[in-house]
């Protein structure tokens, strides 16, 4: 069994794969302005960072069920310092990409890998454990502008860079002391992929309620900043507001993880997801950025609580042997969700204005809701932990 230091470990791992993301997203402008790089080069960068971690999660993470979860972290590891140097050099838009794309490769491998340590190492603590990985997520991507604005105007572009790569080697020997159970030959899962879970239907019920958080976060960031500006807010609300709606959730998560596993991850998640489509509904028609900021904050608190419900409902609804591709199918379609929602929430708001996008984000989460409801069946009641794998997937 994990002992709490090395969860925290994996939480401390974990948020710097997070804090690496936050940094090339912060510093883009100053590729734009230092390297002449376009922007619409510099929005390939990110995009194809998203592109390589999904099909990481969808194509690699499955390997960790059968043997490989400690091999797929320590790569992941290997692969983030390798793309955070590339970042850290590179001054024309093809080594960018390159780099982009291997710390999107190292992410996607490593991170379902150790969600399925973490969740089958200590079941009887599955809430709270998965709540306290996406309170380090986070809170390593909210560290990643502090990182940028501190290093950045002393040392230069590459020095945030290379000190969360320092950072990540420095892990190292710490996760090689801790123990993990990899699964035994002979008990190896024969699926490659998790495409065979879309089979069970509480397995797509959590997967609706995944989409659903992803449909909010991609909608909110891509919106936050253009609609504040539109309503004439001070600038200190579109800084660091997203900053301090991450605080809560930072604060929160371990705490929303052991609620879910008690109360039920489905009920208390839908509840989290219900709340978060009246919260999008009231930034279409509220008339200033102190009444969004306002409302942000309260959201915050409700997202804290209920957001690592995704991951719990996906650790008890599908067999303790396919955990890592269980949860790398999740973040797959987390991540193209969220991809499609901001590609989609901004063309709706550059063509009929905010309200209509954030009214059409709150419509499509409570429909993810209902089809969540549908699929999950008598899993939606369910709160167990020491029953991993009791739902079978259809063979």
């Amino acid at each position: 069994m994990l002992g709490r230091r090395s969860v925290l470990t994996f939480g401390l791992l974990t948020a710097l794969f997070a804090a690496g993301y936050g940094v090339m997203f912060t510093m883009l402008d100053d590729f734009r302005d230092e390297y002449g790089i376009s922007a619409s080069a510099l929005g390939l960068v990110v995009a194809v960072g998203f592109f390589s971690s999904f099909l990481a999660q969808v194509l690699l993470a499955p390997l960790a069920d059968r043997g490989h979860a400690r091999r797929l972290v320590f790569l992941g590891m290997l692969c983030n310092v390798v793309g955070l140097l590339g970042m850290a050099v590179s001054q024309r838009i093809l080594p960018l990409v390159i780099a982009r794309l291997v710390m999107g490769l190292g992410a996607g491998m490593a991170l379902p890998a150790v969600r399925r340590i973490v969740i089958l190492a200590d079941p009887g603590n599955l809430g709270r454990n998965l709540g306290l990985l996406l309170a380090a997520d986070v809170g390593g991507f909210a560290a990643g502008p502090a990182a940028a604005a501190v290093l950045t105007g002393p040392f230069g572009i590459p020095a945030p860079f290379l000190v969360i790569a320092v950072l990540t080697v420095a892990c190292l020997p710490v996760i090689i002391r801790v123990r993990v159970d990899e699964t035994a030959v002979e008990d190896a899962p024969v699926e490659r992929f998790a495409f065979d879970l879309l089979r069970a239907r509480p397995y797509t019920g959590a997967l609706a309620l995944g989409a659903a958080v992803f449909l909010m976060i991609g909608t909110f960031d891509a919106l936050w900043v253009l609609v504040l500006s539109d309503l004439r807010a001070a600038d200190w609300i579109a800084n660091i507001g997203i900053t301090l709606f991450a605080l809560p959730l930072m604060v929160l998560g371990p705490i929303g993880g052991r609620l879910a596993q008690r109360v039920g991850p489905f009920r208390l998640g839908s509840l989290g997801i219900v709340g978060g489509a009246l919260f999008m509904f009231l930034y279409g028609h509220l008339p200033s950025g102190a009444a969004m900021m306002a409302v942000a904050m309260v959201h915050s608190l409700s997202d804290g609580l209920t957001v690592s419900s995704n991951g719990v409902a996906v650790g008890l609804t599908v067999p303790a042997e396919r955990q890592a591709a269980a949860q790398g199918l999740l973040g797959g379609v987390q991540t193209i969700v969220g991809g499609l929602t901001a590609l989609t929430a901004g063309w709706l708001y550059e063509h009929h204005g905010h309200t209509w996008a954030y009214t059409a984000c709150a419509a499509a989460m409570l429909t993810l809701v209902a089809v969540a409801y549908w699929r999950a069946g008598p899993a939606w009641y369910r709160r167990d932990a020491a029953a991993l794998g009791a739902v079978a997937v259809p063979g």
